[in-house]
């Protein structure tokens, strides 16, 4: 569910004014990628939440010791996950097609600490955990002590009433206890299928959606 937390922050970040638009360019935040491949300016913030950001991804789940290890593996054991993030490739077009790829939320969290110039995990902590009031500590898992960076494709730990808040506050349309903390378009922008700007009727920005021929429309963090 780490991703739909980070999903969430950049709502916030725009909504602050550190982000000006998921229409952006990632290479307006991460300006070495241009070094490795020009074509990483046609991938905008959109591309990175609705996985289609057409970076290439192997799935699979061979251990760090099996000696072919594939992204999978690389993206949740590697003690450095800026530079994992950075060296990423590319293989088609942004916004062609779906596919989960866990490259999208390391760079949004790398874009998130740029933007903001703070730890993800302390934006986290300012803009949802204490406004909300969460009733217990959580934590969000590190890559390693040397690099201190967030594992946003997962590792957000907390007890199950506090992630049953969090669905609350996305349930009241980002609105808590009167105070709006996310706000309403992004809720609703985020959490809807739309295939008119990106390719999978059943993801959006980090959040699995499903909407059945009637006139409620669900979507969940999986995790």
């Amino acid at each position: 569910m780490a991703k739909s937390f980070a999903s969430t922050l950049v709502g916030v970040a725009i909504d602050e004014g550190y982000i000006k638009s998921v229409d952006e360019s990632i290479t307006n935040y991460i300006p070495e990628l241009l070094g490795k491949d020009e074509r990483f300016k046609a991938i905008t913030i959109r591309n990175l939440l609705t996985m289609s950001s057409g970076i290439k991804y192997e799935e699979g789940g061979d251990l760090p010791w099996s000696g072919e290890e594939a992204d999978d593996t690389k993206t949740y054991y590697s003690t450095d996950l800026r530079e994992l993030a950075l060296n990423c490739r590319i293989e088609g077009k942004p916004g062609e097609y779906f596919e989960y790829n866990n490259f999208n939320p390391l760079l949004v969290g790398m874009i998130l600490e740029r933007a903001t110039g703070m730890r993800v995990s302390r934006y986290l902590q300012e803009k949802l955990w204490k406004p909300v009031g969460m009733e217990a500590d959580g934590s969000w898992s590190l890559d390693s002590t040397s690099s201190g960076f967030e594992k946003m494709e997962s590792g957000v730990n907390a007890r199950a009433r506090d992630f049953a808040r969090f669905g609350m506050l996305f349930a009241q349309e980002g609105n808590w206890e009167g105070r709006q903390l996310i706000s309403r378009g992004w809720v609703e922008e985020s959490t809807r299928a739309d295939t008119s700007t990106d390719p999978s009727q059943d993801y959006q920005y980090f959040w699995w959606v499903n909407t059945p021929d009637s006139e409620t429309s669900h979507f969940s963090a999986r995790g």
